[in-house]
């Protein structure tokens, strides 16, 4: 093997061949730092590279289904013990976790080697990949276009040919709008899938869940695989799954009822593009033998996003909080981002009467979802509302921005309680990303797939949602598509094996 065969293997391929001695630990860990040398200028991915300590760990005994595969993390949540973990704001530079979060644990166990951190929007909270502190990350389909988020950087990592796979974490579809915008595939497990401890036991409200994005649908699987099951202490748990999910990517579907809409859940315009790339994937599993009939669900898309603005807003706030923990001091305004800030004080704004009619009436939607899933298998929708965004499109205009600078900076939040100002700003955060948060909602698998790309040479993604607790079903489909719509093939003008 050459090195520049490298990103033809996934991660599963990558393991085969050190167990096979054809190439050494060693070896593929220095391939991927050089990679990331090599693009990660270009594409702003990766925020800290961990050279000594993965190529430590290569150098060690090693074990697992993807042992001695070169992998990358999200710099939130999965805390790496030693390593400072910064959920992309400046504020938590100097904060070093002690212990490695469970997942973390998991991923070596698996035979995974870190070899470094990849960027996200500050704690987690935008669907571009756009800090102000380490800026923004690129797709590599075309520079000065957006990544997606949050967890931007290690989607276009794993495009890039960087690394096989990386962690993500979803909460609004943070793992399936960057696989969108990156050309590579996203899966979201249901709730309850997945480990949180040490430190929590719940995720951002229950609605978000750890992951990958890999390029492979069997990557995807092996991982969900190792490190599925949660501990004793968190909020949600799961049966384990009747066989291992990488069984069933290999496995038929058979005939699936397959509820099929291009309505958005939220407020938004849909591109056509966008919607063109559903059609065909519509129709491409029509011709698969599926029965694919247009569908609604019945969502009042203002409410809807209002409800899920105000968990999104207390999400904020409570990183806020959490931040301050970690540093042992008040987070102050000049300490984070002006969206964030703001965010956070129309959370504490609410009562705790308002947030729990909100948390009612998202339950209430999960209950007329599940109920409309009595009559489909999955769900087809697109994966966004438009191809990716240029970077700063989703940014106020700069008079908005100076605006909102001063309400923050002079402690003027009451004026966040004028009519019209919370939907306004509603339209904008989910015009778009309409699609994604309702599986977060509902506690849902769903998963994006990269089968197309428009005129612009940008990957479009389209999404599939399964039942609560049958991601068998979504392995098998997302095989079937892999193999009737292979794409991993398919490289973007910014690939570090060129």
């Amino acid at each position: 093997m050459s090195f520049p065969e490298y990103s033809n293997f996934d991660g599963l391929g990558l393991a085969a061949l050190v167990r096979e001695k054809k190439i050494s630990a060693r070896e593929l860990v220095d391939e991927a730092i050089a990679r990331i040398e090599q693009v990660n200028p270009r594409l702003n991915a990766v925020v800290r590279i961990l050279a000594d300590d993965a190529r430590a760990s290569a150098d060690a005994p090693c074990d697992g289904p993807f042992a001695s595969v070169p992998f990358l993390l999200k710099d939130a949540q999965a805390a790496y013990a030693g390593v400072p973990l910064c959920e992309g704001a400046r504020v938590l530079r100097d904060f070093v976790p002690r212990v490695d979060a469970e997942l973390v644990r998991r991923h070596k166990q698996a035979g995974l080697i870190v070899v470094g951190k990849t960027n996200l929007p500050e704690f987690a909270l935008r669907p571009v990949c756009e800090p102000a502190w380490k800026g923004p990350t690129h797709t590599p389909w075309k520079l000065g276009h957006t990544s997606g988020g949050s967890s931007g950087g290690s989607a276009a990592a794993v495009a890039a040919g960087i690394v096989p796979m990386a962690h993500g974490a979803d909460g609004g579809g943070s793992l399936r709008i960057p696989a969108a915008c990156c050309g590579v595939f996203g899966f979201k497990p249901s709730r309850g899938r997945m480990p949180t401890g040490p430190d929590c036991s719940e995720l951002w409200l229950g609605y978000a869940v750890e992951h990958a994005i890999t390029r492979s649908v069997r990557d995807s699987a092996a991982l969900l695989d190792a490190t599925l099951g949660a501990q004793p202490g968190d909020a949600y748990h799961l049966p384990r799954p009747a066989r291992p999910f990488l069984d069933e990517v290999a496995a038929p579907p058979g005939k699936l009822r397959v509820g099929f809409s291009k309505r958005p859940f939220m407020l938004a315009t849909v591109h056509p593009d966008c919607v063109a790339a559903v059609e065909r994937t519509a129709k491409r599993l029509a011709d698969l033998g599926h029965i694919v009939e247009e569908t609604d669900i019945d969502v009042d898309a203002m409410a809807f996003g209002r409800d899920f603005f105000l968990l999104a807003c207390m999400g904020a706030a409570m990183s806020l909080d959490e931040a301050a923990a970690r540093i042992g001091r008040k987070i102050r305004r000049r300490d984070v981002e002006t969206a964030t800030w703001l965010c956070a004080a129309m959370a504490r704004q609410a009562s705790a009467v308002t947030w729990t009619r909100a948390r009612t009436r998202l339950n209430d939607i999960s209950r007329r979802v599940a109920a409309r899933f009595e009559n489909i298998d999955v769900l087809l929708t697109p994966t966004l509302a438009s191809p990716p965004v240029a970077i700063g499109a989703l940014d106020p205009p700069a008079v908005e921005r100076a605006f909102q600078a001063v309400v923050a900076s002079l402690h003027l939040e009451v004026i966040l309680r004028l009519p019209g100002v919370v939907d306004s700003t509603v339209r904008k955060v989910f015009s778009f990303m309409p699609f994604t948060a309702l599986a977060n909602v509902t506690g849902q698998p769903c998963m994006s797939l990269p089968l197309d790309w428009n005129e612009d040479g940008l990957p479009i993604g389209s999404m599939l949602t399964g039942r609560l607790g049958d991601e068998a079903t979504l392995f098998r489909l997302a095989g079937q598509l892999e193999q009737a719509h292979p794409w991993s093939a398919r490289r973007p003008p910014i690939h570090s094996g060129d």
